[in-house]
């Protein structure tokens, strides 16, 4: 089952990022990134046409309290969503707590480790803080830099299928799991 979840009063750091809720002030930096042709087809959406478009997405991530934002150094550089799964597609998971996660980097920024940092804080915050038993992540099976984070982070395959994009074409993917067992077995802890 979808877990509840509410990010609005969370801030996580990192070695090198702060993961936080989206404020109105961000508009500018998350168009910046958002509207580079490249980084929203990798996640399903067109890119950004207009500010306004920007301001749509910013409203509801912030009315939604679940993504987070990245910020570097005083820019934001990306978002982490902490989505919920498809409950229709995945009948067997109804009995754990569990989240799908979603992320996007500006393309400046891609190469240099800093989503595998954000998802691994990500999920320690999911696991010891709300409780989660298992988080979902997918990529389509062309992004081969999402596959490469999932797999830093220690997800493993759970299932194959096809996403429906904002633009219209379908793009095969593949789930992949990471259950609080394994997690904790990875980093010898028990929350």
């Amino acid at each position: 089952m979808n877990a509840d979840i509410d990010i609005s009063n969370t801030f996580l750091e990192t070695e090198h990022l702060i993961l936080r809720p989206w404020r109105q002030d961000d508009l500018d930096d998350f168009y910046a990134y958002a509207s580079v042709d490249g980084v929203g087809q990798m996640a399903g959406w067109i890119p950004h046409k207009s500010k306004e478009d920007t301001q749509t997405i910013l409203d509801s991530f912030i009315s939604k309290k679940r993504t987070f934002a990245l910020e570097y150094q005083g820019k934001v550089i990306g978002s982490l969503g902490i989505e919920e799964y498809d409950e229709n597609q995945f009948p067997e998971l109804k009995d754990e707590k569990c989240r799908e996660i979603g992320y996007v980097l500006s393309k400046d920024y891609w190469g240099r480790g800093f989503m595998p940092e954000a998802v691994k804080e990500t999920i320690r915050y999911l696991f010891e803080e709300t409780g989660l038993d298992m988080i979902l992540c997918g990529h389509f099976l062309s992004n081969r830099q999402s596959q490469r984070v999932q797999e830093k982070c220690g997800f493993r395959h759970y299932a194959y299928g096809k996403y429906e994009t904002h633009f219209g074409t379908i793009e095969p993917d593949e789930t992949n799991i990471l259950t609080r067992q394994d997690w904790e077995s990875m980093n010898n802890t028990t929350v």
